[in-house]
């Protein structure tokens, strides 16, 4: 990116991450093992509650990616990952800038850790309106860019489940954010891609939410 990110910018992201995915609830992923049907694409989105980079603030933005892969990406044996990337329009040249290089991978941190596991061939960028609504009690989780990508999903339950409680996993052995963080499951409602070559509609699959804290360069 910039000479400045190559040298190691100061930056920190802390919010929300959750997915909706064509994997049986719950997905194998999550436990690093490979996915329901042999192969996983979905949706995954990003909402920064407080993010920095240097001195550029990103708070209240997000990000949105849809990837997919064939194999277990935590034993090393995928292949065939592709992704495209979506980034919040609201963000100025400096932040698209300072998404652009945490994201990539460039700026350290799990990102670039994560982003060296997957490794995906990237079908394309865009800039475009990403509406997230995560509620406080994690009942329910939605992004949507108007007319080509919708995700949304309630928190798991069932007849053994205390009213108001969810359903969660700590120490995932495969979190998608990294290490430390608790995962709370639930069932996509809305599932729906249309992008970047990029194409499905389904419903009833699984999702998941986690929370999530990075920093880098390091």
């Amino acid at each position: 990116m910039t000479e400045q990110v190559t040298t190691g910018t100061r930056w920190r992201l802390a919010g929300d991450w959750f997915d909706v995915c064509k994997c049986a609830i719950p997905c194998p992923c999550t436990f690093a093992q490979p996915p329901t049907y042999g192969d996983c694409e979905g949706v995954l989105v990003w909402h920064i509650r407080e993010g920095s980079f240097g001195d550029v603030r990103l708070d209240d933005l997000n990000v949105l990616m849809l990837g997919s892969f064939v194999g277990n990406v935590w034993a090393g044996t995928h292949t065939d990952a592709y992704a495209a990337v979506f980034l919040d329009e609201r963000a100025d040249e400096q932040q698209r800038g300072a998404l652009g290089a945490i994201f990539g991978g460039e700026a350290g941190g799990w990102p670039a850790q994560f982003g060296a596991m997957l490794h995906p061939e990237m079908r394309g960028m865009d800039f475009a309106p990403i509406h997230v609504e995560i509620d406080e009690d994690l009942a329910t989780w939605r992004a949507e860019i108007p007319g080509r990508v919708t995700a949304a999903a309630e928190a798991l339950t069932g007849p053994t489940t205390a009213d108001g409680a969810r359903v969660q996993v700590h120490n995932a052995p495969g979190a998608e954010v990294g290490p430390g963080q608790v995962a709370t499951w639930g069932r996509a409602t809305v599932d729906r891609a249309e992008a970047f070559g990029f194409s499905w509609e389904r419903s009833g699959k699984s999702s998941k939410h986690f929370p999530f804290d990075w920093s880098g360069p390091n």
